[in-house]
């Protein structure tokens, strides 16, 4: 993401790349502690808890748009910021906050009444717990942000990590039901935020003072109103199949997408927190942001393709050793849902490259798209139930990403024909390995699930590096160059 040849653009590069590691693979440490929490809470819990569940996050994603991160945010952007500056934005962040704990206290049981399930207006009065600690989280995450430290965040994400599974485990083990989905949240955060306060240093007492601060509200208005945006689409699956699916095939739905939104979700918004102040610093350098954005949309590509249709190929021995025998049902979604996600994947990546232009209105207009396209989508796939709800996902997310890129490329100084040219190796490499390993699944089905799934992910792994070692060896060389910055030997 540099323009080579200059002290400052490798300097930008060295710090990226350091980010990069601390950010991914601190998220990469903390998802396999969670995941292997996950593993064993999932054995033990039912799909009806996760269905509980999952009508409480409807809610806490609805409202935590509003929690004033947006507006932390745009301390990134800003090329000086001064302690009263700091002091403003904690201020806006403990205000909002306090209103949305409020605002969801009060409404718990308007929302039971909804999805009809009592518990969850229970479930969501404790849940206010976590607004009032995200202040606490916010401000420090952009303090550290603004300099590309994530070395100190990578800490603080594996201490919450460690501390949420040791209570997801805890909790599940003591029979307490959905209420384990609820605290190990909670104590996940508050270890965070306790360890990245620590770091940050001192925090300045908050001001309620807000004269100044109107690029603040500018850019993070623009932000909050994409957020709101964000939920409309992120939710409304949710939100629509609360109110008609019983609580054991949501939480199968629920979960399935969990299941393979797990690196769009968990790992890509990780990346784009460092892709902000990175493009932003490489803007401020004259450098080339549409090469940038080709070489994270091709390293992107590079892992969620073989990812997302490994996962399709796979689905019935995957969830078979994950999740055990009482979510067999979940089998078919699985199947059906990563054939979306890599359009889904590329999208999300788009947004920062604009916001570091100061063009957040290109974000709004494509968050815009996304709450219109993705919840008529549902709307309609919903009368076919879960499986309807895939098939949706299936043509929403190929046409979010055609709005998406229209809007964001020519921007930018990218052409579709380039961007296209950066992803085609991997996309025809995963493409040759998921048929190879559909063809060969059947040969080793008699084998005990967990062989079964290792023998298949040892054949794609091998067919889609093989691949790209025989018809792409120079972008795996670029990807090695980054990573060691060594090079591969090419003959």
């Amino acid at each position: 993401m540099s323009t080579s040849g200059t002290p400052d653009a490798d300097s930008l590069q060295n710090r990226v790349r350091s980010a990069v590691f601390w950010r991914s693979g601190s998220q990469i440490i903390s998802q396999a502690v969670a995941w292997t929490a996950t593993i064993i809470v999932v054995r033990l819990l039912d799909p009806h808890d996760y269905g509980l569940f999952a009508m409480s996050q409807v809610v806490l994603v609805a409202l935590n748009f509003l929690n004033g991160q947006s507006f932390a945010s745009s301390l990134i952007q800003q090329d000086e910021v001064d302690k009263r500056r700091i002091a403003q934005v904690f201020g806006m962040l403990l205000l909002f906050n306090v209103i949305l704990a409020t605002a969801q206290f009060t409404l718990a049981p308007l929302v039971a009444e909804y999805f009809r399930q009592p518990i969850v207006a229970d479930m969501l009065r404790a849940q206010t717990l976590i607004y009032l600690i995200t202040p606490f989280i916010a401000l420090p995450n952009v303090l550290l942000a603004r300099t590309l430290n994530f070395r100190a965040q990578a800490k603080a994400d594996f201490s919450g990590a460690l501390a949420g599974a040791t209570a997801a485990l805890t909790g599940a083990s003591l029979g307490y039901g959905v209420w384990t989905l609820v605290t190990a949240p909670i104590i996940q955060i508050s270890v965070r935020a306790i360890a990245l306060a620590v770091a940050a240093g001192r925090l300045p007492l908050p001001s309620f003072n807000f004269r100044g601060i109107d690029k603040i509200i500018a850019f993070g208005s623009a932000l909050i109103l994409c957020q709101l945006f964000w939920v409309i689409q992120s939710q409304s699956d949710i939100f629509i199949a609360g109110r008609t699916f019983d609580p054991h095939h949501l939480g199968l739905y629920s979960e399935a997408l969990f299941l393979t939104l797990i690196f769009s979700a968990k790992f890509i918004p990780p990346l784009n927190e460092v892709a902000f102040p990175a493009y932003t610093h490489l803007v401020r350098q004259g450098g080339n942001l549409g090469a940038a954005f080709l070489t994270a949309a091709r390293m992107l590509m590079f892992v969620a393709l073989p990812l997302y249709l490994g996962i399709s190929v796979t689905a019935q021995p995957l969830v078979d050793t994950l999740m055990g025998p009482k979510w067999h049902e979940m089998v078919p979604l699985v199947e059906g849902l990563p054939l979306a996600m890599p359009f889904f994947a590329l999208q999300i990546i788009c947004s920062p490259t604009t916001n570091a232009l100061g063009r957040p209105q290109i974000y709004v207009r494509t968050s815009l798209a996304g709450a219109i396209i993705m919840p008529l989508s549902f709307l309609v796939g919903s009368r076919w139930g879960a499986q309807g709800l895939v098939h949706a996902w299936q043509v929403a997310a190929p046409l979010l990403l055609i709005v998406t890129l229209s809007l964001t490329l020519p921007v930018i100084g990218v052409r579709a024909r380039d961007l296209l040219a950066a992803i085609a190796p991997s996309a025809l490499a995963a493409l040759a390995m998921a048929v190879a390993v559909h063809f060969a699944s059947p040969y080793v089905a008699d084998q005990p699930p967990p062989v079964h799934l290792a023998i298949l992910v040892a054949l794609g792994a091998a067919i889609y590096f093989a691949l790209l070692w025989r018809f792409a060896r120079p972008m795996l060389n670029e990807l090695v160059t980054f990573v060691t910055r060594k090079q591969l030997t090419i003959d």
